[in-house]
């Protein structure tokens, strides 16, 4: 079996590259990725893979084995990009100026396809059913995870687990990388306004300076992490917007503070909440103002399964060799991955997509971001086989 998908993948690895290179060419914003999800049904339809809609532009396919019940796995794939204008210089570049593939979900959706066309022609040699999801809005609150899961993407049937691979740029292509247990954080937007008593600059005994109860506020909030939190529980707290004033001799009348809050575990990352308030309200009335604050409540961390990840990292290594599968390193970054996590198993793997001696180095969501298209056929084989033996 194991032959066959490298086979397989080798032989349709070409084909797969130039449907990347459309993808990349074609980005859609989050939650509007309606020519993308065209795009994935018209494949699906090729294959004879049966599918429906979900979540508005999410596609979830079906593949059956031999004895379909008996192992039911889930692998899913991100289709939306980034507000990012491109400054590669490929025949492939985004034709939709201003938006870009910049995350790699275009290389996410390939692989997934990939994996269903191989999966599809090995149908009799494999046990079970795979369930293909394609998901929109990963970059963008609520998540679409969240909203497939609300449509009822992890019922009938229900899989007994789920995986998804994810573009790793300081990974060298032909390389991957599993993690269990914390593998990426939550991720909370925090929005301030503090308010005060605007006046002349010349005298401030008769206003109450919103900018100054900022700065005290910036730097007590960060106690909030050094003070509070176990520093072995990864965590980070990081105002990034100041906006008040207009002039040099006004006092205004408030400050828009904007940041973000990240944690690799629930129970603390809500208990910070009622710091952040409790902070923000105790500092803000002490000094004579008032402050609202927003916090938009964003993805949940993302914890890896421990047997699903084990038997996914054997299974890796099996296929790769050894030497071509180490741990993922801890990422404060965050995923809508997690809400699957939080429902079955999960197990969330990287995918090398580096080639220094090509240059191909920049970071994702950066205007230069691209990979070593020798990825796709490594990612499509590779969801194929755990899709085919994973358990």
């Amino acid at each position: 079996m194991q032959e066959q998908i490298k086979a397989l993948a080798k032989k349709y690895a070409p084909d797969f590259i130039k449907i990347r290179r459309h993808l990349h060419a074609h980005p859609e914003l989050s939650y509007q990725e309606f020519e993308t999800s065209k795009f994935v049904q018209q494949q699906l339809k090729e294959l004879n893979i049966p599918f429906q809609v979900m979540a508005t532009t999410g596609v979830v396919g079906l593949i059956k084995g031999k004895n379909p019940e008996s192992r039911i796995i889930a692998l899913r794939a991100d289709m939306d990009a980034l507000p990012i204008l491109e400054e590669n210089e490929v025949d492939y570049k985004s034709k939709n100026e201003g938006v870009m593939h910049a995350c790699g979900h275009d290389v996410h959706t390939t692989c997934l396809l990939g994996a269903a066309k191989i999966l599809k022609e090995l149908k009799d040699s494999w046990e079970g059913t795979v369930k293909l999801i394609f998901q929109p809005g990963e970059e963008k609150n609520p998540g679409g995870a969240s909203l497939m899961i609300k449509d009822g993407v992890l019922e009938n049937p229900k899989p007994q687990g789920i995986l998804a691979l994810h573009v790793n740029t300081i990974l060298e292509v032909g390389q991957l990388s599993f993690r269990s247990g914390k593998v990426m954080a939550s991720a909370d937007e925090l929005y301030f306004t503090i308010k005060g008593k605007g006046g002349h600059a010349a005298s401030p005994h008769l206003t109450v300076d919103p900018i100054l109860i900022a700065s005290h506020l910036i730097i007590a909030l960060q106690q909030i992490i050094s003070r509070n939190n176990n520093p072995f529980n990864p965590s980070v707290l990081s105002i990034t917007a100041i906006n008040g004033g207009t002039t040099t001799n006004v006092i205004p009348e408030n400050v828009k503070l904007m940041g973000t809050f990240r944690a690799m575990d629930e129970q603390w990352r809500f208990k910070a909440h009622e710091l952040i308030r409790e902070t923000a309200t105790n500092i803000c009335r002490s000094m004579g103002g008032d402050v609202e604050l927003h916090i938009d409540v964003g993805y949940p961390c993302v914890l890896n399964n421990e047997n699903l990840t084990a038997n996914a990292f054997q299974l890796a290594k099996e296929f790769m060799g050894a030497d071509k599968v180490s741990e993922t390193e801890l990422r404060m970054g965050a995923e809508d991955f997690g809400y699957y996590a939080q429902q079955i198993p999960a197990c969330f793997y990287r995918l090398g997509t580096m080639n220094a001696a090509k240059g191909i180095t920049a970071g994702v969501h950066t205007p230069r971001f691209n990979i070593d298209e020798n990825a796709i056929e490594i990612g499509m084989g590779m969801m194929a086989w755990l899709g085919s033996s994973v358990k």
